[in-house]
């Protein structure tokens, strides 16, 4: 039914429903002016007419009424049904709107460092008080814990702690008291991020087929070892910041957007494979463009398009790289409307002291105060995304040892707590008290 065919029914329903209205040389009783054609109208009122002559009129009236509110319904619910069927579908947009029930809000961080950090001395207080770190991130609120892992830690050219071991070891420690737990694969020996993708030195000769089953295997063992050592993964993403593809060359953007999927799916089923009955973790994919939609449009796209499963969006968002505060929000809401999934904001940081705005306009001032509000003015965005769709915030490295990631902690150079600790109080504080 055309927008003319709807108008014709909304004037049968108007008419349908208005007062009768005849021309006054045809009745006695007048109320009203003279109409186009000359003659006086006015409508006819009820309190002239007899009950029989008020049965006769409304009796018919109610009739037509009712067949012409019928005949509306059905057509509104053909040209609904035509409008869905013959509207160009989004790749990947489900019809019904995900509410993301399966994964509650997420507060998190990445605590990647902080094993290594406290073995080394570093100790972290709240209100003064010496704290175990993860205990202090459970007081205030936080119940996900973010863990990267390398392939081969031996073979990076920086000293990182997180290979299998050592990650299964601090995943096992924080479920232990709580938290869930998302496992982030880099696919490398060292950093693999929105700039770089090193491929691990043990795949650098393998063919583009011969790294998918490597993918695959490695992905199974490692999550079996993580089932049985008592630290399976509440949710996984495979690969880290994988907006320019992982392993370079083979999975390299955008030339190598076939191989790419393959590693992605081989990643996943590797997932599948080690979780033997243990419930499935969640997918996420995830990108670092946090406030760019064309390029997080054409990321998920391709990615949709070539079949990879995912559960979970995942997304950085550095605002000296990744835009404003505004520019988040609007691809916020792109990405829900547009692919209704959960979508988490996986890592963020701001800066506590003067280092990314140091002679230039700041969005929030580089301080205690304005790092607490960094945090508030996303956690809002977050909450304010289309459809529920908003599932979560994890910052990035907030307890360290000293030394030049400690400005984007949430604590000082004595250790001690700083406000932005306390931005998920209001949120988590409180009791439910059965009747």
């Amino acid at each position: 039914m055309g927008w003319k065919e709807f108008g014709k029914y909304s004037a049968a329903i108007t008419s349908a429903v208005s007062p009768t209205v005849r021309p006054a040389a045809q009745r006695t009783s007048r109320q009203g002016g003279a109409g186009p054609d000359g003659l006086s109208y006015s409508l006819v009122s009820p309190v002239h007419s007899s009950p029989r002559l008020l049965e006769d009129r409304f009796i018919p009236m109610r009739r037509s009424f009712r067949s012409t509110l019928f005949i509306i319904v059905a057509q509104l619910s053909a040209l609904t049904a035509c409008a869905q069927s013959t509207a160009p579908r989004t790749p990947g947009r489900t019809d019904t709107p995900v509410t993301g029930a399966t994964l509650a809000f997420a507060i998190g961080a990445d605590l990647s460092f902080v094993a290594q950090a406290e073995a080394g001395g570093t100790r972290f207080k709240d209100g003064g008080v010496e704290t175990p770190a993860l205990q202090l991130f459970r007081d205030h609120g936080y119940n996900w814990i973010r863990l990267r892992l390398f392939h081969t830690v031996a073979n990076s050219p920086w000293p990182l702690p997180n290979d299998l071991s050592y990650t299964l070891a601090l995943a096992r420690q924080a479920k232990a008291m709580g938290y869930k737990f998302l496992l982030d694969y880099h696919y490398s020996d060292t950093w693999a991020d929105g700039d770089k993708q090193f491929i691990p030195k043990a795949w650098e000769s393998l063919s583009a087929p011969d790294l998918v089953k490597a993918v695959e295997a490695y992905t199974r063992t490692t999550i079996t070892a993580l089932r049985e050592g008592g630290a399976m993964p509440d949710m996984v993403q495979v690969g880290n910041e994988i907006f320019p593809g992982m392993m370079f060359p083979a999975g390299k953007l955008p030339e190598q957007w076939d191989t790419l999927a393959e590693l992605l799916k081989a990643g996943i089923r590797g997932v599948d494979a080690g979780r033997g009955t243990a419930a499935r973790p969640l997918i996420m994919l995830h990108i670092d463009k946090g406030g760019d939609r064309a390029k997080t449009q054409w990321w998920l796209d391709n990615a949709i398009r070539r079949g990879v499963p995912f559960d979970v969006i995942g997304q950085s968002y550095y605002p000296w790289w990744h835009g404003t505060l505004l520019d988040l929000r609007a691809n916020l809401a792109f990405m829900a409307e547009t692919y209704r999934k959960p979508i988490v904001l996986v890592e963020v940081a701001y800066n506590w002291r003067p280092s990314e705005y140091v002679g230039k306009p700041a969005p929030f001032a580089e301080t205690p105060e304005g790092q607490r509000a960094f945090l508030e003015e996303i956690n809002r965005a977050v909450m304010d995304t289309p459809y529920g769709l908003g599932r979560g915030v994890m910052w990035w490295e907030p307890a360290v040892a000293p030394g030049p990631l400690r400005s984007r902690g949430m604590f000082d150079d004595a250790g001690n707590a700083l406000p932005v600790l306390g931005v998920f109080d209001k949120f988590t504080r409180g009791r439910l008290i059965a009747p």
